[in-house]
């Protein structure tokens, strides 16, 4: 798809898979992106699928005590309370991996409306919205995160909404930007001239063009949200116990990091490793899916 050029018509010159090939090419030549790839592959895998193999429930109290060592009944052993750590490693990072992904999307939803609006329509519309975005820009994120929760509550849902309104500007800018490049092709013009509705160039001609810089924008997104989530859940403004995050199990085990430091080290661990992992994948996607890094 990146190496395709669109027609007088909007259709793709190239077939679809070609420019797929292009861009897997592309990406399994940078090696830290293709391992990061197939890291989160993996991790995913484990969070979501882990708990139907590994049942013992993350809630439950367990017959070794607490802060037990490393066995073969609780491989990461037990925390201050005797709950088996390695379950609710599974299922603390299923719920820090969906407010990540959740997060990504609701933001991706609001920043490509935006700024594909702000884009074509122009004037008036453009002026509107791209103010809103730069006056929201201006205000420093994590502390509207922090007043925003604690006014409206630290519920799952609303932690996603926040952490998604509070991200969706930088989408929005590079949407706009390639709208405004797109907009000026001919096949554009074309169907414009051929009475198509501002709603269908939209969606026909133009975002599916923008398809790659969404991607990679909402790649960067997904860390980012997980990154934030993790902050404000140490702080104690996020999703609240019983349910367990990457971020509260680290909030948790501050009191005991001389005592058992793998309490912190961990969840820890494990937020970083993800959160550099997209990073990286975000970076070789960029670089894939950009023409002057694909081999015609």
């Amino acid at each position: 798809m990146v190496s395709a050029k669109p027609t007088l018509t909007g259709e793709i010159d190239a077939k679809p898979s070609q420019g797929k090939t292009s861009v897997l090419k592309a990406l399994r030549n940078n090696k830290v992106a293709y391992v990061s790839f197939w890291f989160l592959v993996l991790i995913h895998i484990a969070v979501f699928l882990g708990p139907v193999v590994w049942r013992v429930n993350p809630e439950e109290l367990q017959a070794a005590g607490s802060l037990a060592g490393w066995s073969l009944q609780h491989p990461f052993g037990t925390d201050d309370l005797s709950r088996d750590v390695f379950a609710r490693m599974l299922h603390g990072g299923r719920v820090t991996l969906i407010v990540g992904l959740a997060a990504m999307l609701f933001s991706l939803l609001i920043g490509t409306v935006v700024g594909a609006c702000a884009g074509f329509f122009g004037k008036v519309v453009e002026s509107i919205l791209m103010r809103i975005t730069e006056a929201m820009m201006a205000i420093p994120t994590f502390f509207f995160i922090l007043v925003a929760l604690t006014v409206l509550g630290t519920s799952p849902t609303m932690v996603i909404v926040v952490i998604a309104l509070a991200g969706w500007m930088e989408i929005a800018r590079v949407v706009y930007g390639e709208t405004l490049k797109w907009k000026e092709y001919e096949f554009v013009e074309a169907a414009n001239a051929s009475g198509a509705t501002p709603f269908r160039i939209l969606t026909k001609y133009i975002i599916p063009q923008i398809v790659p810089s969404i991607i990679v924008a909402g790649t960067l997104t997904i860390a980012a949200a997980i990154l934030t989530e993790s902050a404000i859940s140490y702080l104690g403004l996020g999703i609240q116990a019983p349910t367990a995050t990457w971020g509260n199990m680290l909030q948790n085990s501050q009191q005991y990091i001389w005592t058992a430091p793998v309490l912190g080290i961990l969840p820890g661990v494990a937020i970083t490793i993800v959160v550099l992992a997209y990073n990286f994948l975000g970076d070789g996607l960029r670089d894939a899916l950009d023409p002057k890094f694909v081999k015609k």
